[in-house]
């Protein structure tokens, strides 16, 4: 019985391209299958030179061939280069197929920065409004993300509690004060109502946060992290390109200890630490302007950035201006903006900037980061 051109193609499906890892049909690389009496004669196209590989699928597809056709068959295969077919295979790929007509989420936005900490209380929150602020004030389109679903800071900080509104299409739209678009669980419950949510609930808001909230074009979206390295921070990582994380720590050991994982998290997968920000530095006596009391240790942010390899962005001090602010609902940085902590967080505003810069340069071109999981 003699041997057809469909016998030949059924059984080179049966040879997954290495790299590829699908079968050599799919990929198109089987061309001018001639099949005669025990004779067999095909094509395999490249879509570059590579005499390693087209060595090993000669052996695959022989071994195909005698296997599900003919062990006595005769097999003449040739090989060519076709520049298209790079591009062909990659239209194919139901993998990217598949994420092509998945929805694009928060396309507008060049810059999602995330605001993080090992721990809480050494004022995150109020380095993340302080940023948002600073960026706005500079002429920057900014939002604020507050994705501490349990113990949300931004209403506070901003003075508001109004639940906000939803467009016909089911979207929520921000709040925006002071030139900043603002979304927070604090503006969709009760202020004494606690978020009794397990895990999974807590990830589901978030995402929605990212998918059904009307961002608009944003230069930056400024997440607020809650403390720690748990669901919610992997969640964001694997579903949003994160341009960058901002670190905040305290000086003293307990807290840096927390903060050294935070950094290796954001390292881990593959998130570039734009810095650290050493919050509660220092306390200066407004009576005593050239006077630092190092109330909780010195350098400590220094020194664990040091060891990390990442910048410090500045150092925050202790002042009362700044912690009342964030009860009034006004940031510093707009409040006072003369005083040592509106100037520390301006400067490190700036810092973070040119860090962004840096990277963008090194890179050619300012690209989101594609997060991936390295073991």
């Amino acid at each position: 019985m003699s041997i057809n051109r469909e016998q030949v193609k059924s059984a080179l499906s049966q040879v997954l391209h290495p790299k590829e890892q699908r079968d050599l049909i799919s990929l198109d690389m089987v061309q001018d299958v001639i099949a005669q009496d025990k004779y067999i004669s095909f094509t395999l196209e490249f879509p570059e030179k590579d005499e390693a590989l087209e060595e090993q699928l000669r052996e695959k597809c022989e071994e195909a061939i005698h296997k599900f056709i003919d062990k006595e068959a005769i097999v003449d295969i040739q090989t060519a280069v076709n520049l298209s077919l790079k591009r062909k295979m990659e239209d194919s790929d139901p993998q990217k197929q598949q994420q092509a007509q998945q929805p694009q989420i928060l396309p507008g936005v060049k810059n999602i920065i995330a605001v993080a900490s090992g721990k809480g209380g050494v004022g995150k929150s109020t380095v993340a409004v302080n940023i948002a602020a600073t960026l706005a004030k500079r002429g920057e389109k900014v939002g604020l993300m507050d994705t501490d679903i349990y113990g949300p800071s931004i209403p506070t900080m901003f003075n508001i509690h109004d639940r906000p509104n939803i467009t016909t299409q089911k979207k929520l739209v921000p709040h925006e004060k002071y030139g900043i678009k603002l979304v927070s669980m604090g503006f969709l419950v009760d202020v004494d109502q606690a978020m009794v949510w397990r895990g999974p609930m807590v990830t589901s808001a978030v995402k929605q946060f990212m998918t059904d909230v009307e961002w608009g074009e944003l230069d930056y979206l400024i997440l607020d992290l809650p403390p720690g390295t748990g669901d919610i921070q992997l969640t964001i990582v694997q579903t949003v390109p994160l341009t960058g994380a901002v670190i905040v720590s305290t000086p003293q050991t307990v807290a840096l200890d927390d903060a050294r994982k935070g950094v290796a998290m954001f390292k881990k997968v593959n998130v570039p630490v734009l810095g650290m920000v050493e919050n509660m530095a220092y306390f200066t006596p407004p009576d005593m302007p050239d006077k630092k009391y190092y109330i909780f240790g010195e350098g400590g942010a220094s020194h664990l950035a040091e060891e990390m390899n990442v910048p410090v962005l500045g150092e925050v001090p202790i002042q009362q201006t700044l912690r009342e602010g964030g009860d009034s609902g006004k940031p510093i940085v707009l409040d006072d903006s003369e005083s040592p902590a509106a100037t520390a967080l301006m400067e490190v505003t700036g810092n973070m900037q040119q860090q962004l810069a840096i990277r963008t340069k090194e890179q050619g071109t300012n690209k989101k980061v594609d997060i991936k999981f390295r073991s």
